[in-house]
């Protein structure tokens, strides 16, 4: 007997679904509903394109070999009907029928479904301030939008852009804007940029990037007033400032499109997602949701999240589908892995953040670490700041954050792995990983960042992370702080803003009796392996209160002097 599947939505996680189901249930009749013209195209490309990186729209919505995935090509390819410009309107839970409205005609259409799938997505947020419906405001969610956003910049008219909100999209649009030589300007009304992905230190080390490029952040301001002048945006007025602004991207956030389930009485989360179990099924056993709409969990926690990415949009689509053709798939959840390109740097993050560890009542450790991707003898050699974490008793790897110019792709996804599996902070130091001088060091930095925080854990390295150490001194406590850099480093690397003394590591030795041993004395130098060092020494010398800044110089994302 044919199953008939109706799916409303067909960007990420309805065309996922609607292509795998074809491929794994032979009686499948699915009917994709798709409220705007656009189906199946790259969402989290569209700054690309709007920046120029990507020449074509239509390379966004093809496939590799330049064929547009529209309804004529999952008729074709697919099996699949895809319906463009129908908006659902209702669903008839007791008789297991969808009514629509084709937004062409005006036609009121009605599906009858054995299984129905709401892949219904998100809406960006348009705060309610003053101005914010003028020209050249946007938000950047579909395709319209960067068509939109694409033939302003194409118009050599916007000088000045200012972005509201340092989330991932806003963050990405920065340097898609300033290659286009326009000149950016960030309002958020956190301190630091990308908040939801990093702990404070890491924003701060994306601030100085910002400041690199020209870029102006303000965090810590509410924008009241979006000013304009015949209509289009002009300026953008925080309660500290007068931004001017060509363009006004705002970047808020998004809200999970939810109308629809909850006018048919589908439980909905706390927030505000669709609520779906492990096999993506609503609190209606006919009705699945997956993508942007829909809650999930993280798998570290086992609490209930929403987390609206492609990636996950299309793994749940996968699972959905699977689900309806009786097939054992489930969807484990998430562990909050994202991943940007900011002009010169990759920063990433999985699993917790120090914050989130916290908040989620676990015994954290954690250890910051600066280091090359390669050998600095290979051509091309970077560097990587990471912050790896795990839990203090069960040693279980709980989150990485990674900054820098080096590759840190690869360390990131060895690191979701090593957190989905399960992995201890000592099987991630034993891991096998790949090395060879094109690629890593003979210890991959991941290694490097596990032995340290072993080293903690152990109690064979005490050390302080720059925000704990900041924090000591502003608490009225002083440390002495131990420079065991070379001279000619220190006004080539800059020195920290506090009082220290300099005894370069080959010296220490011999001058150690320089050094109190009633007071804390905290090591350091350039990335602190060095700091490591002169601490093994001091303590081989009877010094019993030695501590290590972790990064060093290069890891410590406040001024210098």
């Amino acid at each position: 007997m044919t199953r008939r599947v109706v799916i409303v939505g067909g960007v990420a996680c309805g065309a996922k679904t609607a292509s795998r189901l074809m491929r794994v249930c032979a009686d499948a009749q699915v009917t994709v509903l798709e409220k705007g013209d656009w189906v199946s195209y790259a969402g989290c490309g569209l700054p690309y394109y709007v920046g120029g990186v990507v020449s074509e729209y239509r390379q966004l919505a093809g496939t590799a070999l330049g064929v547009m995935r529209d309804a004529a090509y999952f008729r074709g390819v697919k099996g699949v009907e895809v319906l463009t410009r129908h908006m659902a309107t209702r669903i008839d839970r007791a008789n297991r029928i969808l009514r629509a409205t084709d937004l062409n005609t005006g036609e009121e259409r009605t599906f009858p479904y054995d299984a129905l799938v709401l892949a219904t997505g998100a809406s960006p947020i348009r705060p309610p301030i003053p101005g914010v419906d003028s020209g050249r405001v946007y938000t950047l969610w579909t395709m319209p939008d960067a068509l939109a956003m694409r033939d302003a910049v194409d118009s050599g008219t916007v000088r000045n852009a200012v972005i509201v909100g340092a989330g991932l999209v806003g963050m990405e649009m920065v340097e898609s804007l300033v290659n286009r030589g326009i000149r950016v300007s960030v309002v958020d009304a956190l301190a630091t940029p990308l908040p939801a992905v990093f702990d404070g230190e890491f924003g701060l080390r994306l601030k100085k990037c910002m400041e690199r490029h020209d870029v102006e952040f303000h965090g810590g301001e509410k924008v009241l007033e979006i000013e304009c002048e015949g209509g289009t945006a002009k300026s953008v007025r925080t309660d500290a400032r007068t931004l001017p602004s060509d363009m006004v991207l705002l970047s808020v956030g998004v809200r999970p499109n939810t109308a629809l389930a909850k006018d048919a009485g589908l439980e909905l989360g706390a927030r505000g997602a669709i609520a779906v179990d492990e096999r993506m099924r609503t609190s209606d056993p006919y009705i699945y949701a997956g993508g942007d709409c829909a809650e999930t969990v993280n798998f570290l926690t086992g609490k209930r999240v929403w987390q609206p990415m492609g990636s996950t949009a299309n793994r749940q689509g996968r699972v959905i589908a699977d689900a309806i053709a009786g097939l054992p798939a489930m969807f484990r959840g998430v562990q909050g892995t994202g991943i940007l390109k900011f002009f010169e740097l990759t920063a990433g993050k999985t699993g917790l953040t120090d914050a989130e560890v916290l908040e989620a009542g676990l015994d954290p450790v954690a250890v910051t670490v600066v280091g090359g991707d390669i050998p600095h003898f290979m051509p091309g050699a970077g560097s990587l700041t990471m912050r790896l974490s795990c839990e203090r008793k069960s040693r279980r790897v709980l989150g990485l954050q990674l900054l820098g110019n080096g590759r840190g792709d690869k360390r990131l996804d060895a690191a979701v792995n090593a957190i989905a599996s399960g992995m201890t902070v000592d099987d991630l130091a034993d891991a096998d990983l790949a090395y060879a001088p094109p690629f890593s060091t003979a210890l991959d930095m991941l290694t490097h960042a596990a032995n340290a925080l072993r080293n903690k854990l152990d109690g064979l390295m005490p050390s302080y992370s720059a925000t704990e150490l900041a924090a000591k001194f502003e608490r009225g406590e002083t440390p002495l702080l131990l420079d065991v850099r070379t001279a000619p480093e220190l006004d080539a690397q800059g020195r920290l803003p506090y009082d220290s003394v300099h005894i370069p590591l080959g010296q220490l030795r011999n001058r150690a009796g320089e050094l109190p041993k009633d007071r804390e004395i905290v090591t350091f130098c350039k990335v602190s392996i060095r700091g490591w060092d002169a601490l093994c020494i001091l303590r081989h010398l009877g010094f019993e209160r030695v501590a290590v800044l972790e990064g060093g110089v290069m890891g410590w994302p406040y001024s210098l002097r």
